[in-house]
């Protein structure tokens, strides 16, 4: 297995180098050359597999022997999930009218990103200390990837974390996820803008080969091709509990299984994708709250920012700029990656994008969307807690709004993907009326000291920003030198 860049301008990496890169060199995102195909026997006989099972599965597709042998991959992975608070780590909850929801979000920060996270950090861990080196993660958040990054990555010999998340627009416990981790090995940064205004000055830093490559710098946002990987296993895992594929016979055609995601950057969305073409027939569906972006682009062809990033009830998926669209490009594109270059370079220049017709219906014929307001939210999560005493969090409800305007029909099987916990969104859960009791866990962070560095917003913001995020690289850099550790 070997990876190549969407934009054309890398092949033949593997996947030790993918996994500490980020972003390709030539600015585009890292895919396999091949994605694999499973066959319809294959998917069959992994059920009743166990979610950490599928993990392996998933991973050992990807991942050569030679680089992680299978017994060393199937440790990392049961450790890298053993601290979840479900033995079972994820479960489909099944609720009033065939409302069949599948909760991710039972690790340490209580979203969905901990599934993916946990790993990656365990296999870099892995090649670090094979290598005695260490790296410097840089990451931008729009609320929960950050806080899943320190918490996996918290005190580790091989890793320093560098995180920026915007201020007042995210949650206080997604902040406190953050700001109360006070190991040598983190470095949190509040930035006065949105998540998109936080991505400028990172793509500049990883842009930089020379300081990636002097101090070791690497991305852990869903840029980072392992996160995407991991995030396949949930969809075979919910397509295995819930499509009926069980009951087929050997032979015969697989059934569909549709997927309902809350859609921010993407990369959930992605992973869906990626799960379509290794041949599990799912049906995706792409729900986005008042940050249109994706569903302008499937339903008009305007896959343009907005000129303002609008703040709502569901902040983690508050984005403009959806980047692990650049992945589900080049698959629609059968990896034409000069074509992405030429898009997603006009993207990122001007911020506008109109995709072309024969372009925009590919897109729609494996793609469907649908927006939902703050009042859709609330509305969501009244009804949901009112039918089944069941709490969504805003997110999971963008998903799960679907289900109360579009039902599906006869002999429809559906899934609605909750990316978070309520106890991360009380604001949102009190404005719908309802209660919470919130995890000691969650209440406990209101005690703990903080410590972060604010970044303020200048007229040269982005330089500013940048300036100083260069800067504390290089130190963390010089502090390892100074103590005799290789970068």
């Amino acid at each position: 297995m070997q990876y190549c860049s969407t934009r054309g301008g890398v092949h033949g990496w593997d996947f030790r180098d993918v996994l500490f890169s980020g972003f390709a060199p030539d600015g585009g995102m890292f895919m396999p050359e091949k994605v694999p195909v499973l066959s319809p026997d294959t998917v069959r006989g992994w059920g009743g597999r166990s979610y950490p099972e599928l993990v392996v599965e998933v991973a050992s597709l990807f991942i050569p022997k030679q680089l992680i042998p299978r017994p060393d991959l199937e440790v990392l992975v049961t450790e890298a999930l053993s601290g979840f608070s479900l033995p079972e780590v994820v479960r489909v909850a099944r609720l009033k009218d065939g409302l069949c929801v599948l909760e991710l979000f039972h690790g340490e920060t209580l979203a969905f990103k901990d599934l993916a996270m946990t790993c990656t950090v365990r296999f870099l861990e892995y090649f670090l200390q094979k290598e005695n080196r260490r790296a410097t993660v840089v990451v931008g958040t729009s609320g929960d990837t950050g806080g899943s990054a320190i918490q996996s990555a918290k005190g580790l010999s091989g890793l320093d974390v560098l995180v920026v998340f915007p201020q007042g627009r995210i949650t206080p416990v997604q902040e406190k996820h953050m700001t109360t981790c006070l190991e040598d090995n983190v470095h949190v940064f509040a930035a006065d803008g949105s998540s998109d205004d936080i991505d400028q000055p990172l793509r500049r830093l990883f842009a930089d080969q020379e300081l990636v490559t002097t101090h070791g710098v690497m991305s852990l946002n869903s840029v980072n091709w392992s996160r995407v990987m991991i995030q396949l296993a949930h969809f075979i895992y919910a397509y295995l509990e819930l499509s009926g594929a069980g009951r087929s016979q050997a032979g015969a055609a697989l059934p569909e299984l549709e997927v309902v995601v809350p859609t921010g950057g993407a990369g959930n969305i992605a992973a869906g994708f990626i799960v379509k073409r290794m041949g599990v027939p799912l049906k995706l569906v792409a729900m986005v709250n008042s940050n249109d972006v994706v569903h302008r682009a499937v339903t008009t062809g305007d896959f343009s920012m907005a000129a303002n990033v609008t703040q709502t009830l569901a902040p983690a998926i508050d984005i403009q700029d959806p980047y692990n669209m650049e992945r589900v490009f080049w698959l629609l594109l059968d990896g034409d990656g000069a074509s992405v270059k030429n898009m997603m370079e006009e993207f990122q220049n001007s911020h506008k994008y109109s995709l072309p017709e024969n372009h925009r219906k590919l897109l729609s014929q494996v793609l469907s969307t649908g927006t939902v307001t703050d009042d859709g939210i609330l509305e969501t999560m009244r009804r949901c807690w009112d039918e089944n005493q069941y709490v969504l969090c805003p997110h999971s409800a963008v998903a799960v709004w679907q289900h109360y305007h579009c039902p599906p029909g006869p002999g429809v099987n559906r899934c609605y993907i909750a990316t978070a916990s309520p106890a991360k969104f009380q604001a949102a859960v009190q404005r719908a009326g309802l209660t919470f009791d919130l995890p000691e866990a969650v209440q406990a962070l209101d005690k703990l000291p903080t410590r972060y560095q604010i970044l303020e917003r200048g007229p040269d913001w982005c330089r500013d920003w940048e300036q100083i995020l260069r800067e504390k690289i290089q130190a963390v850099s010089d502090s390892r030198k100074n103590r005799g550790i290789q970068l």
